[in-house]
């Protein structure tokens, strides 16, 4: 009987939980994976606005494959996840550590890493312009207060560029990273450390045996969605280098949306976001297999 009773209420449990699930597995189907779904049947058809779609089947991603501007934006995608995912998780690391290590004043450097965070994307793209502009830039004036001589067109030389485009994405970003390590930091037992240190092991020795496999999860975290938030990349070189110089730093994401808006190739488009997004998981699917932990 108790038995009977117990199922019972097991199942009124399942289903009330159902029924509190059900909203908002409403507004996931129909604005994340509806979307999904038909934007795969848009890249199928010659879809232009205004004009009635016509099916094509896999000819856009024919043209899309023999298409060198796409590679050339695929590759600048990918070259800016390579640099910047490292750098992201080296930088967060080490604020994390200057946060975590009980200096004065650690509530104002927790506070000031993170604030630049809560920004959008287009009043840091906007700071850092003011601030790398040649002659009358932060940065070649405090250059030029060093002695050193000419301008430095931060914006114009692709390599700058990239590198410009790279500061201020760590400087956007790396706060969020910061807290995510420092939570790990703080679930490490300090047990751990007093041991080591009494069987004669340093800091750095501490840091490498004990820290990064501790922290191994976290990292594993940040690399997966730093690496997706890279591939993303739009905001900032569209708002500091306008793709340029020429196309020299112009990304997937920006070619899809000229493309899309200002082609009006709506179809071509949906392909090449279905390319970025497999591109995307095959990313997540290797860090997971080189990074996961071994049991």
């Amino acid at each position: 009987m108790i038995t009977t009773n117990r199922k019972k209420w097991n199942g009124y449990e399942q289903l009330l939980a159902w029924l509190f699930l059900l909203p908002y597995l409403f507004f996931y189907l129909w604005f994340m994976f509806y979307p999904i779904i038909k934007g795969f049947i848009i890249s199928l058809n010659k879809w232009t606005i205004g004009i009635d779609p016509q099916f094509i089947g896999f000819k856009n991603y024919a043209v899309m494959f023999k298409d060198a501007n796409f590679w050339e934006a695929l590759w600048h995608t990918v070259y800016f996840v390579i640099i910047s995912t490292p750098s992201l998780v080296v930088v967060g690391l080490a604020l994390a550590l200057i946060v975590n290590a009980g200096l004065k004043g650690t509530t104002f450097l927790r506070s000031a890493f993170f604030l630049p965070h809560i920004l959008s994307i287009s009043v840091i793209s906007s700071i850092w312009v003011f601030v790398l502009q040649p002659y009358t830039g932060l940065v070649n004036s405090i250059l030029h207060r060093f002695g050193f001589e000419g301008e430095i067109f931060w914006l114009n030389e692709p390599n700058l560029a990239w590198i410009s485009i790279l500061i201020a994405t760590v400087w956007w970003t790396v706060g969020f990273n910061m807290v995510l390590f420092l939570a790990g930091l703080q679930e490490i037992p300090d047990d751990l450390y007093e041991a080591a240190r009494i069987d004669g092991a340093n800091g750095w020795q501490c840091f490498i045996h004990i820290t990064i496999p501790s922290l191994r999860g976290v990292i594993m975290l940040i690399v997966v969605l730093q690496s997706i938030a890279s591939f993303k990349l739009f905001g900032q070189p569209w708002i500091m280098t306008q793709g340029g110089p020429g196309t020299a730093t112009r990304t997937l994401v920006q070619y899809i949306y000229e493309t899309g808006f200002r082609r009006n190739d709506m179809g071509l488009a949906s392909a090449m976001s279905y390319i970025l997004f497999i591109v995307m998981i095959l990313f997540a699917v290797v860090q997971f297999k080189f990074l996961s932990k071994k049991d």
